[in-house]
């Protein structure tokens, strides 16, 4: 099966899933969006109420700003591949319980493995705590690392820029350092998690 056939039989998988309760106030399953040879993929952390309606990534608010911040670095939304952590809205926005993180981590996986981008941006905290469980977004973003043989760009989620505007600097350095990674510009640090360390990486 080649890579774009492997892509679309995820998504319809994913479509149909009834793995976890979300299922069930879902208007729409949310798989992601953008072409199998990605060279970026961002992940964020589950749809909004918009995403639900249209069953596409990253298309309220928070998605038009991310617009916006791929423009600025001159990358094209449809050159990059956007998906999020679960794929099904929690209901009220809440954030996403392990039980449902858990049912949609193959679907990550397998996103992954077949795009094999060259860089993942991990969006906010739940979507960084999936390579990175112990660190915080506030000291780690705009930092990349190599993780088992991928590199992970961490970021502020854009919504957390549209409440509290102070960030918006913060993230448009973040991208203006993703430009610069993608450049070849900048070399992602070896990580090596603290022994310790519980990882729950879907990555």
């Amino acid at each position: 099966m080649d890579r774009e056939k492997a892509l679309t039989a995820v998504h319809d998988r994913i479509r149909r899933c009834t793995q976890c309760a979300l299922h069930i106030g879902r208007t729409h399953a949310v798989p992601g969006a953008g072409p199998v040879d990605a060279l970026v993929m961002f992940v964020g952390e589950a749809p909004g109420f918009y995403e639900d309606q249209q069953g596409i990534p990253f298309v309220g608010a928070a998605g038009q700003l991310l617009n916006e911040l791929l423009e600025k670095i001159e990358l094209q939304r449809q050159h990059v591949f956007i998906t999020n952590v679960i794929k099904c809205r929690p209901p009220g926005n809440r954030d996403p319980n392990p039980e449902e993180v858990l049912a949609c981590q193959a679907y990550l996986e397998e996103q992954i493995d077949t795009i094999v981008p060259k860089v993942i941006v991990t969006l906010g905290r739940h979507s960084m705590a999936r390579a990175f469980p112990d660190e915080k977004v506030s000291i780690v973003h705009g930092h990349p690392r190599r993780l088992d043989g991928r590199v992970y760009f961490p970021m502020y989620h854009p919504a957390a820029a549209l409440h509290q505007p102070s960030l918006r600097s913060v993230v448009e350095a973040d991208f203006v350092q993703l430009r610069a990674l993608l450049a070849g510009e900048v070399e992602p640090e070896e990580y090596a998690p603290p022994p310790e360390a519980e990882q729950l990486s879907l990555f």
